[in-house]
């Protein structure tokens, strides 16, 4: 089982440096609470999907 760091680990590296279990589970879980997020939410979100794209090249 991948080992997930919680989000306050993750804010303090790149993304880039995030494994693709984190990629993932974070979009997930951003994916469920999206109506309820505010502008810097939406940020990280559209962050995320940027760089699972990026993975996707």
């Amino acid at each position: 089982m991948p080992v997930i760091r919680d989000m306050t680990e993750l804010s303090m590296i790149s993304m880039a440096d995030w494994n693709n279990s984190e990629i993932e589970h974070f979009h997930h879980s951003f994916q469920q609470i999206l109506p309820y997020l505010n502008a810097e939410g939406q940020t990280i979100y559209r962050e995320i999907i940027e760089e699972m794209e990026r993975r996707q090249q």
